[in-house]
């Protein structure tokens, strides 16, 4: 998140009258970007009356999340409710962390309740709050006044101790367990699966859509009385190249068409939003029809995009091992392609070299750069990782200033028939898309 002057002294909101200053605001309040607990968002929560009267479905995972929640909404929208939807990061612009009825709220539109998050929090004793928790206050809070029908929230890092895990929900859903941010989480799937399962309620449908979750999760289910769907057991999908099916309990379909997000993954994913919308039935009704056009016209940018042209680019968010071990098999199945270019940042807490490895092998040229964060790795950092190693002899890597400049310098270098790969990062991506969708149309072509 870029920073942004901000002249105001706490307390006095009189120059705050921009998304832009408020965040700034946000950035400078606590002296962390990740500080693990729930009791001072709790206290916040409790000050503002924070509270939502509709059922309320939270996505917790390690990937998948985002997609999970896109075709949540997609199914709802298109059976008639009026969902609202909270994801974070974003890619380009604030805003997009919330949607309501299907858009993306205005900037103007959350000034109010970034004004009421900062008066209860500086009332009587003051309490600190993260960037991430002063924000997912007062997104919580616009949700929750807007005329909606249902609340969708992907949780932020982890689950049980995450900012969003004050909100109690109706239906909670755990996507795929991996190792990341493994400083904040543990060192193993059991232990952060552990914490995935914190976002689970006695009484209520938890979705685990992970095809081999840690007992840790199942045994937290048991513990608290949680009414466990597993996959694999509660329900399950079968498909071929055409379609798809899926079955749960007491419920089946047939013949769908796949998911608009591409991707083998997403069939899980789907199979996860399936369940949800199942267990939610007596509350939400959903006919076959809203889920059949729902997955055929969801959209997600990031997310395994491919953008058609010469040479075809392909944007993806990836940012841990177990999400780039679908993006390689993804790209793998898009057939062949006499040379692969790849633009490449990441943060600096990742664990770099088993993403580079597992890709490697795709790959024949890296673009490596720099983002616009103090918490990401300098190009030339993650030069030296692949370097260190690379096995290849025929594989060519520089590095840039920041993402644009190294998308530049692959166009520049591409065939019409090779394809252009960016990932790594919320950040990398972004930063092409803040320039909007690129068209491109290779200049060996127009010479």
């Amino acid at each position: 998140m870029p920073q942004t002057e901000w002249s105001a002294t706490v307390g006095d909101n009189s120059t705050m009258n921009s998304l832009a200053s408020w965040l700034a605001h946000c950035e400078r309040l606590h002296p962390k970007n990740i500080d693990m607990g729930l009791e001072r968002v709790r206290t916040v929560a409790e000050r503002m009356a924070l509270k939502f009267n509709c059922p309320v479905i939270t996505v917790a995972g390690t990937n998948g999340k985002g997609s999970t929640c896109a075709m949540l909404e997609a199914c709802l929208l298109e059976a008639g409710y009026r969902p609202s939807v909270y994801t974070s990061p974003h890619l380009v612009h604030f805003q997009e962390r919330c949607r309501v009825h299907g858009e993306t709220v205005q900037p103007d539109d959350l000034l109010p309740h970034f004004e009421k998050v900062e008066a209860v929090r500086t009332q009587g004793s003051e309490v600190s709050l993260t960037y991430f928790e002063f924000t997912t206050l007062a997104i919580l809070s616009l949700m929750a006044s807007s005329p909606i029908d249902v609340a969708i929230l992907e949780v932020g890092l982890g689950g049980r101790l995450d900012a969003v895990n004050v909100i109690d929900p109706t239906c909670a859903i755990i996507t795929s367990v991996d190792l990341d941010h493994m400083d904040f989480l543990g060192h193993d799937r059991e232990t952060i699966g552990r914490e995935k399962a914190g976002i689970m309620r006695t009484g209520r449908p938890v979705i685990v859509s992970d095809p081999v979750p840690p007992q840790s999760v199942i045994d937290h289910a048991t513990e608290i009385g949680a009414d466990l769907w597993l996959f694999g057991r509660d329900f399950n999908f079968t498909g071929d190249k055409q379609q798809w099916g899926w079955a749960g309990r007491g419920r089946r379909y047939s013949g769908l068409a796949y998911p608009a997000l591409r991707g083998a993954n997403q069939l899980v994913n789907a199979s996860g939003v399936l369940a949800a919308l199942e267990a939610l039935r007596s509350e939400m009704p959903v006919t076959a029809q809203a889920i059949r056009n729902g997955l055929a016209m969801v959209e997600l940018p990031g997310r395994f995009q491919i953008v058609p042209g010469q040479p075809a680019l392909v944007f993806d968010v990836a940012h841990n091992a177990h999400a780039v071990a679908a993006l390689t098999e993804n790209l793998d199945a898009m057939g062949f392609y006499p040379t692969t270019h790849v633009v490449f940042g990441a943060m600096a807490d990742k664990d770099v070299a088993p993403m580079l490895a597992r890709v490697g092998p795709l790959v024949d040229r890296w673009y490596f750069c720099d983002l616009p964060t103090e918490r990401a790795a300098k190009a030339t950092q993650l030069q030296d990782v692949w370097q260190a190693g690379n096995t290849r002899k025929d594989v060519q890597a520089s590095t840039y200033a920041n993402p644009q400049a190294a998308l530049d310098a692959a166009v520049a270098a591409a065939d019409p028939a090779d394809r252009i790969v960016v990932f790594g990062s919320f950040f990398t991506v972004g930063g092409i898309l803040a320039n909007g969708i690129p068209r491109l149309d290779a200049p060996h072509l127009s010479s």
